[in-house]
């Protein structure tokens, strides 16, 4: 059984500057792992396993001078990022066979169907997710 629990915080300002370091960090891998993944759909290639995107847009992104701020948080939230974006794609195939309910969604000759992954942006609501910790 899984539980999820909703709070409300008030966080400090060194605090909200924390927070919107990780969401911002979460943004960014989302966005690079979505931009490569449709390039690949594009080009016609198999979408890369969840480990690979991994590989690419956490680890290999930290030892580049651009992105060497992604070391700065947490890496569980931006892996959950990876997995979230993983979820969406494969509930976004499934709902293309009809394999989910509601109206079967026809993917379209272009990419960008209205039930694929879309970007994140720095308007819309932020989220992170961290895995639950067992003592």
């Amino acid at each position: 059984m899984k539980a999820r629990f909703k709070y409300r915080i008030y966080p400090t300002p060194g605090q909200k500057y924390r927070l919107a370091k990780l969401f911002g960090c979460v943004r960014v891998v989302w966005n690079d792992s979505l931009a490569y993944c449709q390039q690949r759909y594009k080009s016609g290639e198999n979408k890369s396993t969840n480990s690979e995107l991994q590989k690419l847009f956490i680890t290999q992104s930290k030892k580049t001078e651009e992105r060497q701020w992604l070391s700065e948080v947490s890496n569980i939230p931006l892996q959950q990022s990876l997995n979230d974006l993983n979820q969406a794609y494969q509930n976004f195939f499934k709902s293309t066979q009809g394999k989910r309910k509601g109206r079967p969604v026809r993917p379209p000759d272009c990419f960008v169907p209205r039930n694929a992954p879309r970007f994140k942006s720095r308007k819309s609501k932020q989220t992170a997710r961290f895995t639950c910790m067992r003592i």
